[in-house]
Formats: structure tokens, C-alpha cells, sequence
């Protein structure tokens, strides 16, 4: 029998406070160009109780996800990775304690899972068939995943840069793959154009309200995991930089419900030198970041966005968590693999990879002091980029 979830409440632009019908399709606030956020009845008591001999996966927190009807889940067992102890690269660099969410065991390999499961499971009980999307990679083997499980038709449009793997992933699943010779940017544009009469469901990035509930699912379980007290810092690979901004709405959720007593939390955001509109911002002391122009090809393909959509609720996620920005090399990423393998067996994705040498700068620099509690991000699988890495 379906359970009905009453709590989702509200979308809401993040900046005027204007508020959107939630019973019709919503993409974002075309009058500001600004994301819609979801909100919810956090007056109501929820007990953490209710969590007790649910599955392991991200659904288990289906009262705080924005969907009504749970017989309209399309899922995959997205969600729960697991968080591991790196005990060795904890000594040898004198963390006060080295954790990494490993979010390479999702469906498709990587945390993408949890935001197009939510979007499709959401799109699919408004009554929407068929899907786009422009992606780096992952984003377009969740979302050809989740259609395929859901009967669905899914449009991937990827950079011709993008590792083969990514695109057989898609093909083998049904979708229309196609490769474009630009950037994640260059592939949106493409998409737009073939879809001027809006025959498909566009999930970019923030583009719609639900990616960013599935992904806030990560927040959920970092605080569960963790016995309900919240890590010193989180750094998180920022492309379009959904997570970043998920774990901390569900961190400022949990704490409104009194799961949690504080958020001690400062968010890392981390970029590549090639392609870094985020940092340059922070470091300007900006509420807005300026389109990068001409982003540097990476092995770290997911970073390589030279204009986040959430761009705003990125820095606004790192000033209000007392956060920091931070961009790395190419050659640091490769480094930072190879250490990571070598020391603790994990083979990270070059984003995980990326994430690994901003803390271990961070942590020389003294921004992460001796006692602190730390938690990384491997958002993927290292195997699924092998044709970038190989010699």
C-alpha cells in the first residue's frame, strides 16, 4: 500500500521568496533566472526513531524528500555509501580524524544516483515520460539508468572529451547519446536548441527544483553515520555544486526537526585551476561568480563547468558555513590519486582526487587544525575515467 507524504510544502526562489505552485511542473524562477528550493513542514514533530529497520538507502528519509506517493519511487538502491577511515594518510599528514564518503558504489558509479533518482522519481508522478540533460559524464548514466528502470526516454547530450565509457554506459541503457565538441555549456546550448518546443524534461543542473533533494540525502546520512554529530569540515568537488549545497540544506534542516543541536560544519568547495569561477569569487569576496571563459580540459571532467546555474547558493553555502574555495592542479590531481591508491587502496575519481590534495593544502596551511574532524567526497568511481588516465 503507498504511504503518502504530506510534509513538502513549498518552492520557493532563494532569493525573492517568491513561492511556486507544487502540484504542476516547476523548472526554475525564469523571472530572476534563480533555482527553486524545496521546503517543508519542520514544525510538525518527525522523530529519528522513524528511521529504525527502514532500508539503507537514500528513500529512508522519504518524509524530508519531495515526493508524495511512494509507489511512484523509481530506484536503483541508490544511497547509504559508506564512510571509511583513512587511518594511513590520517597519521602520515597528522589529521585529527580523516573520513571519506565513498559514493562510488551508487548505481552508474557515482553520487548522480541519488539526484536523478529523486528527479525522475518526482518528474515521472507529474506525469513527465521523456528527459534531457547535458553532462560530464555521470549525470547522463544515472539519468539514461533511472528511464530505462522507469520505462522512460532519456536525451543525453556530452562533451566529445568525455571518456567512451560514459558514453557506452548511456547507449547500453537505450538513451539518445549525443557528443558535442565543446564543453558541458557548449552541450546545454545544443540541447536547448533541439528541444525549443520543451517535448523533454530538461534536469540540468538546478534547472529543476528535485536533483538537489536526492542529493541532500548525502547531509542525512553524514549525520547519521557519524552518530548525529556533525564532521569540523566537508570538502566536496564543486562543478555544478549541488552537493555542496545539499548536505548543507539538509544539515540546516536536521537541526530545525532537532536531530541535530549545531552545525560546526565549514564546506570546502573545490575546483581546477583550468576552470575555477568559484574560487575566483570567493577570493573576491563575490555573492555571484562571472562565467569562465575557455575552461582548460581536466581529467576531472565534472569540474569542468564554467558556469554553475546555483552559483550564488554555492557562495552562499560557503560564507554561511565559514567555509573556503580552493582550486588545484592537474598534475595535483594525478599526484593525489596515486597517493590516495597507494596508501589506502581506494581508487578515487580525479574529482575524489581533487578533494584529497585541497585537504591535505588546507591541512598544511593550518585551515584545518590539528583536532579537527574531517570528511571527503569520492563522488565516483576512478575506473570509469581509466581512458583519461591511461599512458
Amino acid at each position: 500500500m503507498a504511504q503518502i507524504n504530506t510534509r513538502y510544502v513549498n518552492l520557493v526562489n532563494h532569493e525573492t521568496g517568491k513561492t511556486y505552485d507544487i502540484h504542476t511542473p516547476q523548472t526554475y524562477c525564469t523571472e530572476h533566472n534563480e533555482p527553486l528550493v524545496a521546503q517543508y513542514n519542520l514544525q510538525k514533530p518527525l522523530n529519528k526513531g522513524i528511521l529504525q529497520n527502514r532500508p539503507f538507502n537514500m528513500w529512508r528519509y522519504k518524509e524530508l524528500l519531495p515526493l508524495w506517493d511512494d509507489q511512484y519511487i523509481v530506484s536503483l538502491c541508490e544511497g547509504f555509501s559508506p564512510i571509511l577511515e583513512m587511518k594511513n594518510l590520517e597519521k602520515k599528514y597528522a589529521f585529527g580524524q580523516l573520513l571519506m564518503k565513498d559514493e562510488a558504489g551508487n548505481p552508474t558509479g557515482s553520487f548522480k544516483a541519488r539526484g536523478l533518482g529523486m528527479a525522475v522519481s518526482k518528474a515521472y508522478e507529474l506525469g513527465i515520460r521523456s528527459f534531457s540533460i547535458p553532462t560530464a559524464g555521470n549525470a547522463g548514466s544515472a539519468l539514461s539508468a533511472y528511464c530505462a528502470k522507469g520505462n522512460l526516454e532519456a536525451h543525453i547530450y556530452m562533451p566529445k572529451a568525455t571518456p567512451k565509457m560514459f558514453q557506452l554506459d548511456c547507449k547500453i541503457m537505450g538513451a539518445t547519446v549525443n557528443v558535442i565538441d565543446g564543453n558541458i555549456s557548449d552541450c546545454g546550448k545544443a540541447m536547448r536548441a533541439d528541444n525549443g518546443d520543451a517535448k523533454w524534461w530538461d534536469v540540468t543542473t538546478l534547472k529543476e527544483p528535485f536533483r538537489l533533494e536526492g542529493k541532500k540525502t548525502m547531509g542525512y546520512e553524514i549525520a547519521e553515520q557519524l552518530n548525529w554529530k556533525l564532521p569540523d569540515v566537508i570538502i566536496y568537488p564543486t562543478g555544478g555544486g549541488t552537493g555542496l549545497i545539499g548536505i548543507w540544506k539538509a544539515f540546516q534542516e536536521m537541526k530545525e526537526l532537532g536531530w541535530i543541536k549545531e552545525i560546526p560544519t565549514r564546506m570546502v568547495a573545490v575546483q581546477t585551476v583550468g576552470c575555477n569561477p568559484i574560487v575566483q569569487a570567493f577570493n573576491a569576496n563575490l555573492t555571484s561568480a562571472t562565467p569562465y571563459e575557455d575552461p582548460g580540459v581536466t581529467i576531472a571532467n565534472g569540474l569542468r563547468v564554467p558556469h554553475a546555474f546555483g552559483h550564488k547558493l554555492i557562495l552562499k553555502t560557503i560564507y554561511d558555513s565559514n567555509g573556503m574555495a580552493i582550486d588545484v592542479t592537474e598534475t595535483e590531481i594525478i599526484n593525489a590519486l596515486n597517493e590516495f591508491a597507494t596508501n589506502e587502496g581506494h581508487f578515487l575519481s580525479p574529482e575524489g582526487a581533487a578533494v584529497w590534495h585541497a585537504a591535505k593544502s588546507l591541512r598544511s596551511s593550518g585551515w584545518i587544525k590539528d583536532n579537527e574532524h574531517v570528511v571527503l567526497l569520492n563522488t565516483g568511481s576512478g575506473y570509469k575515467y581509466a581512458e583519461n588516465l591511461w599512458d
